[in-house]
């Protein structure tokens, strides 16, 4: 026989259960309807299409005379860069031939001066980058501008209901890239 306590303890375990029970039917339930309700979404023929944007800045009739223009723009301080390189690497290998037959302070005067051309050659190098860099993004965000109108265009024409950028992984079957760089060219 139980005892009243133990009666009571064990109703109120099964109402827990039933309880949960009850909510995962119930969860159940709603994504048996939810998936009913998405199914006539996508027999409307939802249509969708994808754009790799990389490959339009890469590719595209714009961004290869962007790409050209800049490289022509940053051409002389790039050369003289090189030339920097090329002076202190060909002056530490002659401070590393002479170093032997240095006195102390000439040895130390060199290695300073050879410090202070690298730091100066790495500033200048750091300089160089964040200019090109700044001036490229200047270039390709207009071109970003243009293909988004253009991907804007091709999704009214085509009807297209979604179109996504840069995703990980894509079926070809729903690439519109190329439509977009062609667009791009005219």
């Amino acid at each position: 026989m139980m005892s009243d306590f133990a009666l009571k303890s064990s109703n109120t375990l099964r109402a827990k259960r039933r309880g949960k029970l009850g909510g995962s039917i119930a969860l159940v339930g709603a994504l048996i309807l939810g998936s009913a309700a998405a199914i006539p979404a996508h027999a409307q023929g939802t249509k969708i299409g994808f754009v790799n944007t990389e490959r339009i800045l890469r590719e595209s009739g714009p961004a290869k005379t962007a790409q050209s223009k800049i490289e022509a723009e940053f051409k002389k301080r790039d050369d003289e860069l090189q030339r920097l390189n090329n002076s202190l690497r060909s002056q530490a290998e002659k401070f590393d031939k002479d170093a032997p037959v240095l006195s102390e302070s000439d040895r130390v005067k060199r290695q300073r001066e050879l410090s202070n051309l690298d730091t100066d050659l790495q500033r200048k190098r750091r300089e160089f980058q964040e200019d090109f860099n700044r001036r490229r993004n200047e270039e390709f965000s207009g071109i970003v501008s243009k293909a988004n109108e253009a991907i804007k265009r091709i999704a009214e024409q085509e009807s297209y209901d979604l179109i996504i950028q840069d995703a990980v992984t894509v079926n070809p079957r729903i690439d519109i890239t190329d439509k977009v760089i062609q667009s791009l060219g005219k």
